[in-house]
């Protein structure tokens, strides 16, 4: 029973993690391979501050990995099924958005 609590500890720390939009964007620019700091700031177009501190989440929940290159510190996925995942709540997302749609079209008719 205790692997259980284990396993489910685990995933709710992991899905807390990924509970912040700049964090799954951020996860979602490293699934086309990795990047620095400023590379993320260019692409995100926010400030270095509000993208470094959900690195750090980021970091500290163990989904991203790091290496120095001399002062530049480049940032990429830990683990390859995290674009996957990623993948699979973009397709939940469609379908509740085709959903929506049809009901939404339903009611136009009625």
């Amino acid at each position: 029973m205790e692997d259980h609590a284990n396993l489910q500890q685990f995933k709710a720390e992991f899905f807390k993690a990924l509970a912040h939009p700049m964090r799954i964007r951020i996860l979602e620019v490293l699934c086309d391979g990795e990047k620095s700091v400023n590379e993320l700031q260019t692409i995100l177009g926010s400030e270095g501050s509000a993208v470094s501190q959900q690195l750090s989440v980021l970091r500290a929940k163990n989904l991203v990995n790091t290496v120095k290159e001399g002062t530049t510190v480049v940032y990429s996925l830990r683990d390859p099924l995290i674009k996957d995942l990623l993948a699979v709540a973009r397709q939940i997302f469609d379908n509740h958005l085709v959903e929506s749609i049809s009901l939404l079209k339903g009611i136009r008719k009625s």
